[in-house]
């Protein structure tokens, strides 16, 4: 069992580190990508429509690939393939 119970706290940092990792970096290309949008919208106001919907749907993917993140640590937390092979 002692097996059963390193493996199951190595999961459980590999997971916390991958949330802090997989969280933290899209939100800084988020704040990158609305402070760029900002820079743009001041210089041409007049493309406001075409900067914002060019925005919201870069953030949409940025987003995206923290919510992969999050179902990726979830399964690793829930449901590992790993820990099937382990109790073999």
């Amino acid at each position: 069992m002692p097996d059963m119970t390193s493996f199951t706290t190595i999961s459980t940092v590999a997971a916390v580190i991958g949330i802090a990792v997989g969280v933290s970096l899209p939100a800084v290309g988020m704040g990158w990508a609305i402070s760029r949008a900002m820079d743009a919208l001041s210089r041409q106001p007049e493309a406001e429509k075409a900067i914002m919907r060019t925005l919201f749907i870069g953030l949409a993917m940025i987003e995206s690939l923290a919510i992969y993140v999050l179902v990726i640590v979830l399964i690793v937390l829930f449901a590992n393939p790993l820990l099937t092979q382990l109790l073999k």
